[in-house]
């Protein structure tokens, strides 16, 4: 047990709890990395059920306008009504295909007097303006709408609506229906699949989503290969110490010509035939 009393120093202690609270960091990093592969998979399973579902009238769906499950997510559901075009906004920051530009929120005014915001889709950003070219005209008198659910997004404090502009920072339907000044749905709004009569143009429409987790697993994995790799690395270094601390030692000195021999005993690699190859015509 003396060899090893250099083990119980300072110095080795916090090696050992440095190694600890590495590996407890990883395996933190491996665990949240299966969280995202659980939402990942989650979200494709959501999709799988309910994107290609028949329309369904909205109010079948969502019984109150501020009610909203998860699991409604992607669902179609059909709304009728009347489209108030000049209460239109604008949503910005909203790239795709790396290109800059806006989604379009048209309120749709439905019978019993109650909004539903339509994302009616994507228009880049001007030429020479922070705003769309053109935004194509919504279908105007009663129209027929099927719409996919999607939540509403969180209240982004750090950026406001820009006054007098139609430009707000993010689909915040609380602060749209105070915006507003109107009864609406503030659990879901809908991204449009189809309008009746049909528009002679129209934003981009969204597209589905690509079915694919990510590579959370593989980096779930990495991560606990990382925390066992400082406990290895903790025991080489211990191992290494060891034989240097006890390099004298009469046992430690017969293990360690053991090693020489068996090294000088194994067949040299191609490398090494190579490398010696190389010598020998050097010296000719």
């Amino acid at each position: 047990m003396n060899r090893w009393r250099f083990a119980l120093s300072k110095r080795w202690a916090g090696y050992l709890a440095l190694a600890v609270i590495f590996a407890i960091a990883c395996s933190g990093l491996g665990l949240w990395q299966f969280e995202r592969r659980a939402e990942a998979r989650a979200e494709i399973d959501r999709i799988e059920s309910n994107y290609e579902r028949p329309a369904t009238p909205v109010g079948d769906v969502l019984d109150t306008p501020g009610s909203y499950a998860e699991s409604q997510k992607w669902l179609p559901v059909l709304l009728e009504g009347t489209y108030l075009a000049d209460e239109q906004l604008l949503v910005r920051n909203r790239p795709f295909a790396g290109r800059p530009g806006f989604e379009v929120l048209t309120p749709l005014l439905l019978a019993d007097g109650t909004v539903f915001i339509v994302d009616r889709g994507w228009l880049p950003t001007g030429s020479e303006q922070d705003a769309p070219d053109d935004i194509p005209a919504a279908p105007t008198g009663p129209v027929s709408v099927t719409a996919r659910l999607k939540a509403g997004e969180p209240l982004l404090s750090s950026r406001s609506t820009i006054a007098g502009s139609g430009q707000i920072p993010t689909i915040h339907l609380p602060q749209i229906a105070e915006l507003l000044d109107r009864p609406a749905y503030t659990g879901a709004y809908g991204l449009v699949i189809t309008e009746t009569p049909e528009p002679a143009t129209a934003p981009m429409p969204s597209v589905k989503p690509v079915l694919d987790e990510g590579p959370h697993l593989s980096y779930a994995l990495q991560w606990f290969v990382f925390a066992i790799l400082a406990f290895i690395g903790l025991g080489w270094g211990l191992r290494q110490e060891y034989r240097s601390v006890n390099a004298d030692d009469p046992e430690e000195k017969e293990r360690a010509d053991e090693r020489a021999r068996r090294r000088a005993a194994r067949a040299p690699t191609d490398d090494e035939s190579e490398d010696a190859l190389l010598e020998a015509s050097e010296r000719r």
